[in-house]
C-alpha cells in the first residue's frame, strides 16, 4: 500500500533503540527523510535515518534546539514522533518511596520533552500542514501496573495531545496518541536491565518472566508487543490516508485494557 509519505521529512526522538528504532525504519521503508534524536544515537539508527542528532531531550533546551538544528539541515517537518521517554529501569519503588526529584525527572522526559519539542516545531507544522504523534503507553489507563510517576507522566501526556487537537484541527495540523502495552525491547530482554530486575525481584528466572509477562499484564493475545507493530500503527497514522484521525489514542495493546 502507498502511503503517499514520499520525502516527507519526520523527526522521530528517542529513535536509538526499541519502539523509535522501529518507527524510524518503518517511516524511512516508505520514503520518509528520517531524522532520528538520541542521548546516544546506535549505528543502527544512523543505517536506518538521514540524520542522527545526539541530545538530551529531558533539558528544557534540548527539544528546542533540536527542531532548529533539524529545520536548519533539513527545512520543514511534517511529522514529529515524540517517542522518548521512560525511567529508572530498575524502578520497583511504591509511591511513597518517589521524591520530588524522581517526579521531576520522569515528566521532563515522558511530558515536557513533548511540549517542549511541540512548541517548538508548530511553526513549521503549521506550515506543512503535518501531524504529531505522541508515543504514551497503556499504563496511563492502567496506572496500577507500572511506576507511578512514569504512568502520571502519559496519562498527562494523552491529555496534552487531546488538548493540541482541539486547538490546531482547523489549522490544518492532527495530533494523536498511540499506546502500546507491554512491549518487547531492551527493556525486558536485556540482561541486567528491568525485565531482569523484575524477574529477581520475583524470584524467577528472566526466560520465566519473558514467558509469562504479557499474561501477567493482562495482554489478552498472550504475547508481548513487537517494536514493529507499533511502529505500523504510527506509520498509518502519519500518512495521508489517516487525515481524518485527529484527538485519539490508538491503544497497541493486545486487548490489555478491558473497558468499553
Amino acid at each position: 500500500m502507498d502511503l503517499h509519505l514520499t520525502n516527507k521529512i519526520a523527526v522521530v526522538t528517542g529513535a536509538s533503540r526499541g519502539i523509535g528504532l522501529a518507527i524510524a525504519r518503518a517511516l524511512a521503508a516508505e520514503g520518509v527523510t528520517v531524522i532520528g534524536a538520541a542521548r546516544t544515537p546506535t549505528a543502527e539508527l544512523t543505517r536506518n535515518s538521514a540524520d542522527a542528532i545526539a541530545i538530551d531531550l529531558s533539558t528544557p533546551t534540548g527539544p528546542g534546539q533540536l527542531v532548529q538544528s533539524v529545520l536548519a539541515r533539513h527545512g520543514d517537518i511534517d511529522i514529529l514522533v515524540n517517542n522518548v521517554g521512560g525511567g529508572d529501569p530498575a524502578d520497583l519503588r511504591g509511591f511513597n518511596d518517589y521524591d520530588d526529584a524522581v517526579w521531576q525527572r520522569t515528566f521532563d522526559l515522558n511530558l515536557f520533552a513533548a511540549v517542549r519539542a511541540c512548541r517548538a516545531a508548530l511553526p513549521s507544522l503549521l506550515r506543512r500542514r503535518g501531524v504529531i504523534i505522541n508515543i504514551s503507553s497503556a499504563g496511563a489507563r492502567l496506572p496500577h501496573l507500572g511506576p507511578v510517576p512514569y504512568n502520571a507522566a502519559k496519562a498527562a501526556l494523552n491529555a496534552f495531545g487531546k488538548a493540541l487537537a482541539e486547538e490546531y484541527a482547523d489549522r490544518g495540523v492532527r495530533a494523536v496518541t498511540v499506546s502500546p502495552a507491554g512491549t518487547r525491547t531492551e527493556l525486558w530482554t536485556e540482561p541486567g536491565g528491568f525485565g531482569a530486575t523484575l524477574a529477581a525481584a520475583q524470584g524467577m528466572t528472566h526466560e520465566e518472566l519473558l514467558t509469562n509477562a504479557a499474561t501477567a499484564a493482562g495482554i489478552s493475545s498472550g504475547e508481548l508487543i513487537e517494536p514493529d507493530h507499533v511502529a505500523s500503527m504510527v506509520t498509518y497514522l502519519a500518512s495521508p490516508l489517516a487525515s481524518s484521525a485527529t484527538g485519539n489514542n490508538y491503544l497497541v495493546d493486545g486487548g490489555a485494557v478491558k473497558t468499553v
